[in-house]
Protein backbone atom coordinates (compact mmCIF):
# COMPACT_ATOMS: atom_id res chain seq x y z
CA UNK A 1 0.00 0.00 0.00
CA UNK A 2 2.98 2.50 0.45
CA UNK A 3 4.13 1.66 -3.21
CA UNK A 4 0.68 2.60 -4.50
CA UNK A 5 0.48 5.58 -2.40
CA UNK A 6 3.96 7.11 -3.48
CA UNK A 7 2.94 6.29 -7.01
CA UNK A 8 0.14 8.08 -6.27
CA UNK A 9 1.82 11.46 -5.19
CA UNK A 10 4.18 11.42 -7.78
CA UNK A 11 1.72 11.67 -10.51
CA UNK A 12 -1.18 14.07 -9.15
CA UNK A 13 -0.72 17.91 -8.21
CA UNK A 14 -0.05 18.36 -4.28
CA UNK A 15 -3.60 19.80 -3.69
CA UNK A 16 -5.23 16.49 -4.31
CA UNK A 17 -2.88 14.37 -2.60
CA UNK A 18 -4.46 13.57 0.60
CA UNK A 19 -7.77 12.41 -1.11
CA UNK A 20 -6.71 10.80 -3.64
CA UNK A 21 -4.99 8.47 -1.29
CA UNK A 22 -7.24 8.04 0.75
CA UNK A 23 -9.60 6.77 -2.75
CA UNK A 24 -6.26 4.64 -3.27
CA UNK A 25 -6.22 2.97 -0.20
CA UNK A 26 -10.23 2.19 -0.34
CA UNK A 27 -10.10 0.72 -3.97
CA UNK A 28 -7.09 -1.13 -2.91
CA UNK A 29 -8.73 -2.84 -0.30
CA UNK A 30 -11.81 -3.21 -2.13
CA UNK A 31 -10.01 -5.35 -5.00
CA UNK A 32 -8.26 -7.13 -2.47
CA UNK A 33 -11.41 -8.22 -0.52
CA UNK A 34 -13.18 -9.37 -4.13
CA UNK A 35 -9.97 -10.98 -5.33
CA UNK A 36 -9.67 -13.10 -2.08
CA UNK A 37 -13.80 -13.37 -2.14
CA UNK A 38 -12.93 -14.87 -5.95
CA UNK A 39 -10.23 -17.16 -4.84
CA UNK A 40 -12.08 -18.48 -2.72
CA UNK A 41 -15.33 -19.02 -4.82
CA UNK A 42 -12.70 -20.29 -7.26
CA UNK A 43 -11.12 -22.99 -5.08
CA UNK A 44 -14.54 -24.07 -4.20
CA UNK A 45 -15.65 -24.65 -7.42
CA UNK A 46 -12.39 -26.28 -8.80
CA UNK A 47 -11.84 -28.83 -5.91
CA UNK A 48 -13.34 -32.32 -6.06
CA UNK A 49 -16.11 -32.95 -3.98
CA UNK A 50 -14.44 -34.57 -0.35
CA UNK A 51 -16.16 -38.13 -0.73
CA UNK A 52 -14.66 -40.96 1.27
CA UNK A 53 -13.15 -43.35 -1.04
CA UNK A 54 -14.73 -46.62 -0.76
CA UNK A 55 -12.71 -49.59 1.48
CA UNK A 56 -10.62 -51.88 -0.83
CA UNK A 57 -8.66 -55.09 0.54
CA UNK A 58 -6.24 -57.06 -1.41
CA UNK A 59 -6.68 -60.91 -0.93
CA UNK A 60 -4.05 -63.59 -2.14
CA UNK A 61 -5.71 -67.06 -2.45
CA UNK A 62 -4.46 -70.30 -3.79
CA UNK A 63 -5.68 -70.83 -7.67
CA UNK A 64 -7.90 -73.94 -6.72
CA UNK A 65 -10.04 -70.78 -5.23
CA UNK A 66 -10.83 -68.82 -8.20
CA UNK A 67 -14.50 -69.37 -9.24
CA UNK A 68 -15.19 -70.07 -5.52
CA UNK A 69 -13.85 -66.87 -4.19
CA UNK A 70 -14.75 -64.76 -7.36
CA UNK A 71 -18.53 -65.70 -6.49
CA UNK A 72 -17.83 -64.40 -2.87
CA UNK A 73 -16.01 -61.12 -3.75
CA UNK A 74 -18.93 -60.47 -5.53
CA UNK A 75 -21.25 -60.98 -2.83
CA UNK A 76 -19.01 -59.68 0.34
CA UNK A 77 -19.07 -56.66 -2.23
CA UNK A 78 -22.37 -56.08 -2.07
CA UNK A 79 -23.11 -56.84 1.36
CA UNK A 80 -20.03 -54.95 3.33
CA UNK A 81 -19.10 -52.54 0.07
CA UNK A 82 -16.01 -52.99 0.32
CA UNK A 83 -14.18 -53.66 -3.19
CA UNK A 84 -12.06 -57.16 -3.13
CA UNK A 85 -8.83 -57.75 -5.62
CA UNK A 86 -7.97 -60.69 -5.58
CA UNK A 87 -4.21 -62.07 -6.63
CA UNK A 88 -4.19 -66.21 -7.58
CA UNK A 89 -1.42 -68.22 -7.84
CA UNK A 90 0.06 -70.86 -6.43
CA UNK A 91 0.19 -70.90 -2.36
CA UNK A 92 3.85 -71.66 -2.38
CA UNK A 93 5.23 -68.76 -5.14
CA UNK A 94 1.99 -65.88 -2.83
CA UNK A 95 3.79 -67.46 0.86
CA UNK A 96 7.06 -66.38 -1.03
CA UNK A 97 5.65 -63.07 -2.07
CA UNK A 98 4.82 -62.41 1.42
CA UNK A 99 7.60 -63.05 2.89
CA UNK A 100 9.82 -60.75 0.53
CA UNK A 101 6.63 -58.21 1.80
CA UNK A 102 4.57 -58.07 -0.60
CA UNK A 103 1.20 -55.65 0.55
CA UNK A 104 -1.50 -58.47 1.09
CA UNK A 105 -3.92 -57.66 3.66
CA UNK A 106 -5.51 -61.50 3.97
CA UNK A 107 -4.28 -64.85 2.23
CA UNK A 108 -6.17 -67.56 1.84
CA UNK A 109 -4.03 -70.76 1.19
CA UNK A 110 -4.63 -74.09 -0.02
CA UNK A 111 -2.99 -75.71 2.22
CA UNK A 112 -2.75 -74.52 6.40
CA UNK A 113 0.62 -75.73 7.17
CA UNK A 114 1.84 -72.43 4.59
CA UNK A 115 -0.25 -70.63 7.05
CA UNK A 116 1.60 -71.73 9.76
CA UNK A 117 4.74 -70.89 8.21
CA UNK A 118 3.73 -67.36 8.03
CA UNK A 119 2.62 -67.30 11.70
CA UNK A 120 5.88 -68.72 13.04
CA UNK A 121 7.32 -65.67 11.37
CA UNK A 122 5.33 -63.16 12.75
CA UNK A 123 3.92 -62.34 9.66
CA UNK A 124 0.33 -63.12 10.44
CA UNK A 125 -2.23 -61.23 13.20
CA UNK A 126 -2.23 -63.46 16.56
CA UNK A 127 -5.39 -65.15 16.03
CA UNK A 128 -6.31 -64.65 12.75
CA UNK A 129 -5.75 -67.98 11.80
CA UNK A 130 -8.64 -70.25 10.52
CA UNK A 131 -9.08 -73.88 8.62
CA UNK A 132 -11.96 -72.44 5.99
CA UNK A 133 -12.33 -75.71 3.61
CA UNK A 134 -10.90 -79.49 2.64
CA UNK A 135 -10.11 -79.62 -1.12
CA UNK A 136 -10.12 -82.70 -3.04
CA UNK A 137 -8.12 -83.84 -6.10
CA UNK A 138 -9.80 -85.08 -9.58
CA UNK A 139 -8.50 -86.95 -12.53
CA UNK A 140 -9.68 -84.74 -15.39
CA UNK A 141 -9.96 -85.55 -19.71
CA UNK A 142 -11.91 -83.31 -22.00
CA UNK A 143 -15.57 -84.51 -22.43
CA UNK A 144 -14.26 -86.06 -26.16
CA UNK A 145 -11.13 -87.76 -24.97
CA UNK A 146 -11.01 -91.28 -25.92
CA UNK A 147 -9.38 -92.56 -23.25
CA UNK A 148 -11.39 -94.03 -20.51
CA UNK A 149 -9.93 -92.77 -16.99
CA UNK A 150 -11.92 -94.05 -13.94
CA UNK A 151 -9.01 -94.47 -11.62
CA UNK A 152 -6.11 -93.61 -10.73
CA UNK A 153 -4.04 -96.75 -11.85
CA UNK A 154 -5.61 -96.29 -15.45
CA UNK A 155 -2.81 -93.70 -15.40
CA UNK A 156 -0.24 -96.12 -16.31
CA UNK A 157 -1.78 -97.45 -19.41
CA UNK A 158 0.00 -97.40 -22.65
CA UNK A 159 -2.16 -94.68 -24.27
CA UNK A 160 -1.65 -92.45 -21.60
CA UNK A 161 1.22 -90.28 -22.67
CA UNK A 162 1.49 -86.63 -20.57
CA UNK A 163 -0.35 -86.19 -17.98
CA UNK A 164 0.08 -82.44 -15.91
CA UNK A 165 0.32 -82.12 -12.32
CA UNK A 166 0.98 -78.61 -10.21
CA UNK A 167 4.38 -78.32 -9.04
CA UNK A 168 4.59 -80.23 -6.18
CA UNK A 169 7.64 -78.22 -4.60
CA UNK A 170 5.47 -74.97 -3.96
CA UNK A 171 1.39 -76.02 -5.30
CA UNK A 172 -0.31 -77.94 -2.36
CA UNK A 173 -2.66 -79.70 -4.78
CA UNK A 174 0.41 -81.12 -6.94
CA UNK A 175 1.97 -82.52 -3.54
CA UNK A 176 -1.37 -83.98 -3.47
CA UNK A 177 -1.15 -85.78 -6.57
CA UNK A 178 2.47 -87.07 -5.91
CA UNK A 179 1.23 -88.42 -2.74
CA UNK A 180 -1.75 -90.14 -4.02
CA UNK A 181 0.83 -91.76 -7.42
CA UNK A 182 2.76 -92.98 -4.57
CA UNK A 183 0.66 -94.57 -2.40
CA UNK A 184 -0.63 -95.97 -5.64
CA UNK A 185 2.57 -96.96 -6.46
CA UNK A 186 2.37 -95.13 -9.70
CA UNK A 187 5.38 -92.58 -9.46
CA UNK A 188 7.96 -93.70 -11.09
CA UNK A 189 5.79 -95.91 -14.02
CA UNK A 190 3.86 -92.22 -14.78
CA UNK A 191 6.77 -89.88 -13.57
CA UNK A 192 8.45 -89.41 -17.32
CA UNK A 193 4.70 -88.45 -18.37
CA UNK A 194 4.54 -85.80 -15.60
CA UNK A 195 3.98 -82.03 -17.39
CA UNK A 196 4.45 -79.80 -14.13
CA UNK A 197 2.43 -76.15 -14.26
CA UNK A 198 2.74 -73.50 -11.73
CA UNK A 199 0.12 -73.45 -10.18
CA UNK A 200 -3.27 -76.02 -10.28
CA UNK A 201 -5.09 -73.68 -12.78
CA UNK A 202 -2.87 -73.88 -14.84
CA UNK A 203 -2.51 -77.69 -14.69
CA UNK A 204 -6.41 -77.34 -16.07
CA UNK A 205 -5.33 -75.25 -18.59
CA UNK A 206 -2.57 -77.97 -20.37
CA UNK A 207 -5.57 -80.35 -20.08
CA UNK A 208 -8.44 -78.23 -21.31
CA UNK A 209 -5.92 -77.15 -24.51
CA UNK A 210 -4.75 -80.42 -25.62
CA UNK A 211 -1.53 -80.12 -24.58
CA UNK A 212 -1.79 -83.25 -21.95
CA UNK A 213 -4.40 -85.96 -22.15
CA UNK A 214 -5.12 -85.71 -18.66
CA UNK A 215 -5.12 -83.76 -15.82
CA UNK A 216 -4.98 -84.02 -11.70
CA UNK A 217 -6.54 -80.74 -10.76
CA UNK A 218 -8.85 -79.36 -7.95
CA UNK A 219 -12.36 -80.52 -7.65
CA UNK A 220 -13.42 -76.78 -7.32
CA UNK A 221 -11.95 -76.13 -10.38
CA UNK A 222 -13.35 -79.54 -12.63
CA UNK A 223 -17.11 -79.05 -11.28
CA UNK A 224 -16.98 -75.72 -12.96
CA UNK A 225 -15.54 -77.05 -16.22
CA UNK A 226 -16.80 -79.07 -19.23
CA UNK A 227 -14.41 -82.01 -19.11
CA UNK A 228 -15.32 -85.38 -17.81
CA UNK A 229 -13.54 -85.84 -13.97
CA UNK A 230 -13.55 -88.68 -11.53
CA UNK A 231 -12.84 -88.41 -7.64
CA UNK A 232 -9.34 -89.68 -6.30
CA UNK A 233 -9.74 -91.69 -2.75
CA UNK A 234 -9.07 -89.05 0.05
CA UNK A 235 -7.32 -92.03 2.06
CA UNK A 236 -4.57 -91.68 -1.32
CA UNK A 237 -3.33 -88.10 0.22
CA UNK A 238 -2.97 -85.86 3.21
CA UNK A 239 -5.68 -84.00 4.39
CA UNK A 240 -6.60 -80.87 1.96
CA UNK A 241 -7.02 -78.74 4.79
CA UNK A 242 -7.33 -75.22 3.75
CA UNK A 243 -6.19 -72.20 5.95
CA UNK A 244 -6.22 -68.49 6.11
CA UNK A 245 -4.53 -65.61 7.64
CA UNK A 246 -4.99 -61.66 8.22
CA UNK A 247 -0.90 -59.91 6.97
CA UNK A 248 0.91 -58.22 10.25
CA UNK A 249 1.40 -55.30 8.47
CA UNK A 250 -2.12 -54.65 6.81
CA UNK A 251 -3.55 -50.98 7.41
CA UNK A 252 -7.25 -52.85 7.17
CA UNK A 253 -7.55 -54.83 9.36
CA UNK A 254 -11.52 -54.84 10.21
CA UNK A 255 -12.08 -55.40 6.44
CA UNK A 256 -9.63 -58.03 6.16
CA UNK A 257 -11.98 -59.50 9.35
CA UNK A 258 -14.97 -59.18 7.80
CA UNK A 259 -14.08 -60.97 5.08
CA UNK A 260 -12.78 -63.74 6.60
CA UNK A 261 -15.73 -63.94 8.89
CA UNK A 262 -17.70 -63.82 5.58
CA UNK A 263 -15.79 -66.98 3.99
CA UNK A 264 -16.16 -68.70 7.41
CA UNK A 265 -19.95 -67.58 7.42
CA UNK A 266 -23.01 -69.32 6.32
CA UNK A 267 -23.57 -67.39 3.00
CA UNK A 268 -19.26 -67.95 2.28
CA UNK A 269 -19.76 -71.81 3.15
CA UNK A 270 -22.58 -72.22 0.58
CA UNK A 271 -20.98 -70.90 -2.31
CA UNK A 272 -17.74 -73.16 -1.26
CA UNK A 273 -19.91 -76.19 -0.80
CA UNK A 274 -21.12 -75.44 -4.52
CA UNK A 275 -17.42 -75.36 -5.42
CA UNK A 276 -16.74 -78.81 -3.97
CA UNK A 277 -14.98 -77.88 -0.71
CA UNK A 278 -16.07 -79.94 2.37
CA UNK A 279 -15.27 -78.65 5.96
CA UNK A 280 -13.15 -80.40 8.16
Amino acid sequence: MTFRRETCVSQRRPVRKVRTGKNSRRVLVSFLSLAVLAFSFACRGTRAPEVASPSEITVAAASDLTPAFEEIGREFESSHKIKIVFVFGSTGLLTRQIENGAPFDLFAAANVVYIDQLEQKGLIVPGTKRVYARGRITLWTTADSKLKIEKIEDLAGADVHRIAIANPDHAPYGLAAREALQTARLWDVVQPKLVFADNIRQTLQFAETGNVEVAIVALSLSVQSKGHWVLIPEELHNPLDQGLGIMRGTQKEQAARAFSDFVNGAQGREIMKKYGFSFP
